[in-house]
């Protein structure tokens, strides 16, 4: 037991991380790939229209999983930026800071597609409804992660400084997942929940799961390819990344 956790341990490593994130790389592209093109041709070709928003109901086979992938990563972003503040491990810093931009595109597309959706159903691209303002302060979060760390020189100030803010900013994800519960909103409640049976037709459960998947692979393959470019940006000084091809090259 001991010496497999040795094994995986080594994967703390900048160095050993590297390689093994190369490899992973193509196969969450491959399956992104696959979940994308089964969800939307389910989303958008098999799935019935709403009996009462018709064709224009679509838009959840991206809003859904964009927001749910915004909340998740951001999460992910503050566990990794904490462990990182908690015991100063360099690669969790870095996973932090390869998570933020895409998790700020995820909620820059839940907030545009939900206007898109918002649209015809309220009569309006915007309200200052409970749920539509959590979810942009958490894009601001985002934007206030990367902005912080980008500001400040030294790498190890940074971290520990974006550390901080995404973990104040974990407060905000619980109070956008239960606003529609807290307060009297036009946002809908959820249509997918742990407790009870989904409120929506098999094909369109299936549609959104597919694509969520496929969101969820999308996010890994870009943070795994973010994440190797912030190594070997902050590893240029060692003698490890001089010997890589890509570098000699």
């Amino acid at each position: 037991m001991n010496n497999r956790l040795i094994h995986w341990f080594k994967f703390a490593s900048p160095q050993s991380f590297y390689p093994l994130a190369g490899k992973m790389i193509p196969w969450f592209w491959g399956l992104a790939a696959i979940f994308f093109v089964a969800g939307l041709y389910i989303g958008f070709f098999v799935a019935p229209t709403d009996f009462q928003q018709g064709e224009g109901y679509r838009i959840i086979f991206v809003h859904v999983p964009a927001a749910w992938m915004s909340m998740f990563i951001y999460l992910v972003m503050a566990f990794w930026a904490g462990l990182g503040l908690a015991l100063n491990t360099r690669l969790s810093s870095m996973m932090a800071q390869a998570l933020a931009p895409t998790g700020a595109i995820m909620a820059f597309l839940s907030l545009w597609t939900g206007a898109w959706w918002g649209k015809p159903m309220w009569g309006a691209w915007w309200v200052w409804d409970a749920r539509l303002t959590s979810a942009l302060i958490l894009f601001f979060l985002y934007i206030g992660f990367i902005a912080l760390q980008a500001a400040i020189d030294d790498a190890r100030r940074a971290d520990k400084a974006g550390a901080i803010l995404a973990l104040v900013g974990v407060v905000n994800v619980p109070i956008i997942y239960f606003s529609v519960q807290w307060w009297n909103t036009l946002h809908q409640g959820a249509s997918v929940s742990l407790t009870r049976a989904p409120t929506m037709a098999t094909t369109m459960l299936w549609g959104m799961l597919i694509m969520a998947l496929a969101f969820w692979m999308y996010s890994i393959a870009v943070a795994l390819m973010r994440v190797r470019a912030i190594i070997l940006e902050r590893e240029a000084h060692t003698e490890w990344v001089k010997e890589l091809p890509e570098v000699k090259n």
